[in-house]
């Protein structure tokens, strides 16, 4: 039975430092509660931990539901697809994956190793970077603009909105703070996507959103209020989740230079390391659901309306699942971490993010082969989306 007495999976997930340590949690979690409630009323709900319960719920939407209701940002409509649920989420795929599919983004591989190594210019010589500023956040931000048809030069207020909205600058405890910074930010982007819809709508241009703002669903035009909620989720998801994963990445590469070295010698285990690491150092470690219907799971009964959390991180570290879990090993079969999720709402950005990890790798132990952390560098990871809050690493020029 779960040990749920003394153990709060809330504080656990959440408090400082989680972030840094994020396999010590899981492992608690995992051994005393794969399934558990947080008696902290500021962080209230039922956490699922365990692989087999986490992959329940992810294929069971209608019991496990990612609606608004699941995650309020203070917006006013739901971020599509990902907070709708099927059978309309079914529609609103069908119509966006198209622009996703793996044909489509294979074409964009010379644009994104061009950028890469634009990138590396101009930080090679240096022999030392911000690493987290100035590669892991201008690379996929850069080419999700250029692939949307955005203006680079709004780039900086579209990273500030991000960051109001993933991680607010408020105190530790601070729900109301960080409630009201999510919702001005939440304001601020739905005033910028109405006046971007309504330009597009004159003149589409050759961007994604262009064909976003003209694309029919059920043979009807799709309305503002869906234009703004699939704006708002491309926003979001295509600035911050690739950035997160670069950072915990690299910042393990570079305390292992045994798996750093592997893939300089071996360019052709980058793709099975990309997978890999997702799995081993999954960025995004919780989803938020609310339940819809009376279910038992790992032998918790759990009732409609609460608020759970699906714990991607402790899923992807279950030796039930994946023996010697917290090993790194770039030949495992990884086809079925959780990292983008599974079923209904797997990452449509998935195919994205895959060739970005995988060209970055790929050029940067090119050209970088021999990297380190800084010296005295103190890195530190944010909880629930795993980014660096700086990450200094230096190598000979």
């Amino acid at each position: 039975m779960p040990d749920n007495e003394t153990v709060d999976p809330g504080m656990l997930l959440l408090g400082e430092g989680s972030g840094d340590r994020p396999h010590a949690v899981y492992s608690e979690l995992l051994e005393r509660c794969p399934v558990g409630r947080s008696p902290d009323a500021n962080l209230p709900g039922v956490y699922v931990s365990g692989y087999e319960e986490v992959a329940w719920a992810l294929r069971h939407p209608e019991v496990f539901s990612s609606s608004a209701e699941a995650l309020e940002i203070g917006q006013s409509q739901p971020l599509i697809p990902v907070q709708v649920d099927p059978p309309l989420h079914t529609r609103y795929r069908a119509l966006l994956n198209p622009m996703f599919k793996p044909k489509a983004i294979a074409e964009l591989e010379p644009q994104v190793r061009a950028y890469v190594n634009n990138l590396l210019d101009g930080l090679v010589d240096r022999g030392h970077c911000n690493f987290h500023d100035e590669f892991a956040t201008p690379l996929p931000s850069t080419i999700f603009l250029r692939l949307m048809g955005l203006p680079q030069e709004d780039l900086p207020q579209f990273l500030r909105w991000r960051d109001d909205t993933i991680r607010p600058d408020v105190e530790p405890g601070d729900t109301e703070g960080a409630a009201r910074a999510r919702e001005a930010a939440s304001q601020a982007i739905g005033a910028y996507f109405e006046a971007a819809i309504e330009r597009a709508r004159e003149e589409p241009g050759d961007g994604l959103f262009g064909q976003i703002v003209g694309a029919e669903l059920d043979g009807r035009p799709l309305d503002e209020a869906e234009l703004l909620g699939i704006s708002h989720l491309m926003l979001l998801g295509g600035l911050d989740t690739v950035t997160a994963a670069l950072d915990c990445m690299v910042a393990y590469l570079a305390r292992h230079p045994d798996r750093r070295q592997a893939l300089v010698d071996d360019p052709t285990l980058v793709p099975k390391a990309v997978e890999e690491l997702l799995r081993q150092q999954t960025p995004v470690m919780l989803l938020p659901r609310v339940v819809r219907e009376p279910v038992t799971l790992g032998g918790v009964e759990l009732q409609a309306g609460e608020p759970a959390v699906l714990v991607i991180g402790a899923a992807n570290s279950d030796e039930r699942m994946f023996p010697e879990a917290d090993e790194v090993d770039f030949g495992r079969d990884n086809g079925r971490h959780v990292a983008f999720g599974v079923g209904h709402h797997f990452c449509l950005g998935a195919h994205l993010a895959r060739l970005e990890l995988r060209v970055a790798l790929e050029e940067l132990h090119r050209r970088i082969p021999e990297y380190r952390l800084k010296d005295g560098a103190d890195i530190h990871f944010t909880a629930g989306i795993r980014q660096a809050t700086g990450l200094e690493i230096e190598w000979a020029p």
